[in-house]
């Protein structure tokens, strides 16, 4: 019998707190990948915030969510991404990280988005006070917006050791030709862009140009927002999904993501422990080789 996601929140709830007392990859070293512009190696499964850290000043709904990010930590992660466009998610991030449910060297990453040279820099300023931290990890232009004036600011702030990578993001596959020439012609750590079983046109020229120009991926939108989801529903595993260690329908996304060589990490948001689990799961064991993703595409197209 296939157990949907949603089927599974329906008995996840009792087992929840148990659940973070188990290492369930102890045993195991989590994918990581190379950062191309230093070498440094990262987790190739992250987290990201979008709507789902959004839940205002309500402790009662905050507290959960620092549960799921203390044990994000817990099973390896490292990068935790957000943006001023997220609503309160940068906040509550910072009410986190007060109540210690990450540690002081995550890697923080976040956006500015504004038109206005002048709002960016005190947006900015604003994610320094939200996040609590003199660092972050990567800081990226969102979605093109005012790049050309955002990201000379953001390259001075590396040289001040207040950023570590830049990067520019973009999302729903929007902008991509504008994207390739920033690319081409600009000195960048890090692009974000959309990548999945469906939305696959990265891979013609964004995904090998960053690979040839030496720019780390990060991937959002991994499940098309539970789109893919419910696209598989019913669809039972294909037989090659336990050569590769996938239990569920969100590893083998996953895994068909993160195992692209030019992809450093996939941000998949979630709130819920047993769908983070499943999701840091899909950085162990096996990945599939050129022939098998060849094969998840094709499986994947014909459901």
């Amino acid at each position: 019998m296939t157990i949907s996601r949603r089927q599974l929140l329906q008995y996840s709830s009792g087992i929840a707190l148990q659940s973070l007392a188990l290492p369930l990859f102890a045993s195991e070293t989590p994918a990581l990948k190379t950062i191309p512009s230093t070498g440094e190696k990262i987790p190739s499964m992250g987290m990201g915030t979008w709507i789902t850290f959004n839940v205002g000043d309500n402790t009662e709904l905050r507290d959960p969510r620092c549960q799921v990010l203390s044990r994000f930590f817990e099973l390896g992660g490292r990068m935790v991404d957000s943006s001023p466009m997220y609503g309160s998610a940068e906040d509550v991030l910072g009410y986190c990280e007060e109540k210690k449910s990450a540690p002081d060297n995550y890697f923080r990453t976040t956006k500015v988005w504004t038109s206005s040279d002048s709002e960016g820099r005190t947006q900015i300023d604003n994610s320094y006070q939200l996040w609590k931290t003199n660092q972050f990890g990567l800081y990226q232009v969102h979605n093109l917006v005012n790049w050309k004036n955002h990201l000379p600011y953001l390259q001075e702030l590396k040289a001040q050791g207040k950023i570590r990578y830049v990067g520019i993001s973009t999302s729903h596959g929007r902008r991509h030709g504008d994207l390739a020439n920033i690319m081409e012609t600009q000195e960048i750590d890090f692009v974000q862009l959309t990548y999945n079983l469906e939305d696959r046109e990265v891979e013609e020229k964004l995904l090998p140009l960053a690979a040839d120009r030496g720019i780390g991926v990060v991937v959002n939108r991994p499940f098309r927002r539970g789109g893919l989801f419910d696209r598989l529903e019913g669809t039972p595993l294909p037989d090659w999904a336990q050569s590769i260690g996938c239990k569920n329908m969100a590893q083998i996304m996953l895994k068909f993501i993160i195992s692209h060589p030019a992809v450093t990490c996939a941000i998949p948001a979630t709130s819920q422990l047993a769908h983070l689990e499943e999701n840091m799961a899909a950085q162990h064991g096996p990945m599939p080789d050129p022939q098998l993703r060849t094969e998840m595409i094709n499986w994947f197209n014909q459901t």
